[in-house]
C-alpha cells in the first residue's frame, strides 16, 4: 500500500506509467524495415545506384548505397524514400534545439559538418525508440524528412542527397543506420553517437580536465567592456564558490564596444595590451584561461581583410564583416598561426571558436578546386581547417580545450573540440536544461556546458538557484558579477559547486536518463552502481528501480517547496535520511526504515533530499 495521500496516489500512479519508470503500457512490436522498402526517386544521370544491406542484429539494419560514374560528374539531386505504420509513435527527437520534440507530424532536419547531426528519431508513447535513421556522412549538406500520411496512418520519410550544388565527382557512398530496437530512447542515441564515432576520421578529441571544471564567463556579466582587474577579481571570488576557470569573451580584440564584428580578424588585444600579464594573473589563482575567436570573420575595419581581398564567401552587412574562404590554403594557414601563437605566447588553456557555421557556400560560390583554392568543397575545406586547428594545438599544448556552442554540434564537431555549449538563453533556465540534453544525448564523453547562467541580483536565492538547477547535469557556467551578489547568493552558488564537484561522476559519467522529450525533459536521472541523483522540475516521481544504489539524491527543481515522492519497488530497509536547503543548511534529519511503495518528503524550494542505506550492524 502506497503510503501517500490519495491525491499524490494519483500523481504517483499517472507519472509513474507515463514515464516508463514503473509498469509499462502495453508496448506494440517493433516497426519493420527492409532493403525493398527503400526507393530511389529521380534521374542519377551518369551515375549508377548500388545497395549493400547488413544486419548486425535484430531491428537494426546497415543499407549503403553507392552512386558511382564512369567520369567525374556534378551528382544530381535525387532522393531516397521509404515507411512503415505510423503505430505507437508519440514524438521525435532530432539534434536542432529549435525542433519541438512532440510534433511527429511533420519534422525535418537538416545537417552538415558543423550544423547539426544527420539523424531522425521517432518516439513511443513510453519514450522508447520506434523508429531512428542516422547517416554515416555528416559532412556534407543532407536532410531527412518524415510526417504522416493522413490516407494512410503511415509515416512517409525521405533522405534529400545533393540538394545543394557539388563539386563534380566519380563515387560517393553513404550508409543509413536503421534502429527499430525497443530500447529507451536515450541509449539509442548514445549507440548512435558511438556509431558514428567509430568511423573513419570522426574520432573525437581527448577531453582534458579543463574542459570538466565549471568557469566563469565573461559574455553577459561585461559583454564587451572588459577590464582586467575586474575579471580577476570575479575569479577570486569564484574559485572560492568552486569556479577553476575564466572564458574571456568577445571585447578582447577591439576598443569597440557596439556589440558589431567589423573589428574582428586581426586578433591584436588592443583592450588588454598586456595579455601575456592577465592570463598569468589568472593562473596565479589556480585556474584556468580560454578565450573567444569568431572563425570566419574579417571585420570591414580590420587591416587582414584587404590581405584576403577576393577570398571570401560572402559579407555580411548585419555582421559587419566578410566570411574568408577555407579553401585557400592561406585563409586557413592564417588563422591556425593566430591560435597557435596565442597559445604559445600567452600561455592560454582553450580558445571558444564561435560562428563557423557561417562557412557555407551560397549560389555565386564557385565549387572547384583552381585559382589558389586546394578544396572545391567549402564543408571538406571547413573539415580540412577544423581538423588542423586541433592537431596542430596539440603538439603545443596536448590538453587544449576547444568549446563550440550550439548548433555546431553533429557528430564530426567532436573530433574538431572537447566542449560542447548550449545556445545563447539569457536568465531562461528551461531552456537552458532542454539545451544542455540535447546536446548530451548525442555529445557521449565530451564535454558538454551550460549556456552561462545570469540572474538579476534581486531575485529570491531560491529562484535564482533554478538557474544552477537546471544545468546540474553539464559543466557549469557563471555570468553574473559575483561581487554584486548577496551573500545569501553566494552561499547558494558555493553549496551546489561542492555539490557537483563531489558528484560529478554520477552527473556527467553516470548513465544518464532524461525523462520526457516531449516535455522538454521534466526529470532527469544520473545513476552509477553507487548513486542515484534525480533532479525534479515539476510534480514527477523518482522511481529508483528494482535494485537501488545505496545513495539517492532528489534536487528539489520545481520552483517551489513541497512534496518529493520516492517509489521503491521493494523494502530499501534502515536509512540516513537528510533534507537541506539552497545555501546548504540541513533542516532535517532522521534514520528511517523505508518499505515497499512510495514515500514523501518535504523538502524546501531548490532544497535536496539524500536518502542513504544504513549499512551499520
Amino acid at each position: 500500500m502506497c503510503k501517500i495521500s490519495a491525491r499524490l496516489a494519483v500523481l504517483c500512479c499517472g507519472m509513474v506509467c507515463l514515464h516508463g519508470h514503473g509498469a509499462r503500457a502495453a508496448e506494440a512490436p517493433p516497426l519493420r524495415i527492409a532493403a525493398e522498402d527503400l526507393r530511389i526517386e529521380g534521374e542519377l544521370g551518369p551515375f549508377k545506384a548500388t545497395w549493400d544491406v547488413q544486419r548486425p542484429e535484430p531491428n537494426l539494419m546497415l543499407a549503403t548505397l553507392t552512386i558511382e560514374s564512369p567520369q567525374a560528374a556534378t551528382p544530381p539531386p535525387f532522393d531516397v524514400k521509404w515507411e512503415v505504420p505510423a503505430v505507437d509513435i508519440a514524438g521525435t527527437w532530432v539534434s536542432d534545439y529549435s525542433k519541438a520534440k512532440l510534433d511527429h507530424e511533420r519534422t525535418r532536419v537538416q545537417s552538415r559538418a558543423v550544423q547539426r547531426a544527420p539523424l531522425l528519431m521517432y518516439l513511443s508513447q513510453s519514450d522508447r525508440n520506434r523508429f531512428t535513421v542516422a547517416l554515416s556522412d555528416a559532412l556534407r549538406p543532407t536532410m531527412l524528412r518524415g510526417g504522416i500520411k493522413e490516407e494512410d496512418a503511415r509515416l512517409h520519410m525521405t533522405l534529400h542527397l545533393f540538394k545543394e550544388k557539388h563539386p563534380i565527382l566519380k563515387k560517393y557512398q553513404v550508409t543509413l543506420r536503421f534502429d527499430t530496437r525497443p530500447a529507451p530512447y536515450y541509449s539509442i542515441l548514445r549507440d548512435t553517437a558511438k556509431w558514428w564515432a567509430a568511423q573513419e576520421n570522426y574520432t573525437p578529441a581527448p577531453v582534458p580536465e579543463a574542459a570538466r571544471v565549471p568557469v566563469y564567463s565573461t559574455w553577459y556579466s561585461y559583454h564587451q567592456s572588459l577590464d582586467p582587474d575586474k575579471i580577476v577579481e570575479e575569479c577570486r571570488i569564484g574559485g572560492k564558490l568552486g569556479l577553476g576557470g575564466v572564458i574571456v569573451d568577445d571585447g578582447w580584440q577591439t576598443l569597440d564596444a557596439s556589440r558589431g564584428y567589423a573589428y574582428t580578424g586581426d586578433w591584436k588585444p588592443d583592450r588588454i595590451p598586456d595579455m601575456k600579464g592577465f592570463v598569468d594573473r589568472i593562473h596565479a589563482l589556480g585556474q584556468k584561461f580560454i578565450i573567444w575567436y569568431s572563425v570566419p570573420m574579417a571585420g570591414e575595419h580590420s587591416k587582414v581583410i584587404k590581405k584576403f581581398k577576393g577570398k571570401t564567401l560572402a559579407y555580411s552587412s548585419g555582421m559587419q564583416a566578410y566570411i574568408l574562404d577555407p579553401r585557400y590554403p592561406e585563409v586557413r594557414e592564417y588563422l591556425i598561426g593566430i591560435y597557435e601563437s596565442a597559445v604559445r605566447d600567452w600561455g592560454l588553456d582553450g580558445l571558444k571558436l564561435d560562428f563557423i557555421g557561417m562557412f557555407a557556400p551560397n549560389s555565386k560560390t564557385v565549387l572547384t578546386a583552381e585559382d589558389g583554392r586546394d578544396y572545391a568543397s567549402v564543408d571538406q575545406a571547413v573539415d580540412r581547417l577544423m581538423t588542423d586547428i586541433m592537431a596542430r594545438l596539440r603538439v603545443l599544448k596536448p590538453d587544449i580545450a576547444i568549446e563550440f556552442r550550439q548548433p555546431y554540434n553533429g557528430p564530426l564537431m567532436r573530433k574538431y573540440g572537447n566542449m560542447l555549449r548550449a545556445v545563447d538563453c539569457p536568465n531562461c533556465a528551461p531552456v537552458n536544461r532542454k539545451h544542455i540534453v540535447d546536446l548530451r544525448l548525442i555529445a557521449d564523453n565530451t564535454a558538454v556546458h551550460s549556456d552561462m547562467i545570469m540572474w538579476h541580483p534581486d531575485e529570491p536565492v531560491e529562484s535564482a538557484a533554478l538557474q544552477v538547477l537546471n544545468i546540474l547535469f553539464s559543466v557549469p557556467q557563471i555570468s553574473v558579477r559575483l561581487p554584486d551578489v548577496s551573500e545569501d547568493h553566494r552561499r547558494m552558488i558555493g553549496f551546489w559547486m561542492r555539490y557537483w564537484k563531489e558528484n560529478r561522476g554520477v552527473l556527467l559519467d553516470g548513465e544518464f536518463q532524461p525523462v520526457s522529450p516531449a516535455q522538454n525533459y521534466p526529470m532527469i536521472l544520473g545513476r552509477t552502481p553507487e548513486k542515484l541523483i534525480a533532479v525534479i522540475y515539476q510534480d514527477m516521481v523518482v522511481s529508483v528501480g528494482p535494485k537501488p544504489p545505496a545513495q539517492i539524491d532528489v534536487v528539489n527543481a520545481k520552483g517551489g517547496g513541497g512534496d518529493v515522492v520516492v517509489r521503491f519497488a521493494k523494502a530499501f530497509g534502515k536509512a540516513q535520511v537528510s533534507i537541506y536547503d539552497t545555501q546548504g543548511k540541513r533542516v532535517s534529519r532522521s534514520l528511517q526504515t523505508i518499505g515497499a511503495g512510495a514515500e514523501v518528503w518535504d523538502v524546501p524550494p531548490s532544497g535536496l533530499l539524500q536518502i542513504t542505506r544504513d549499512i551499520s550492524k
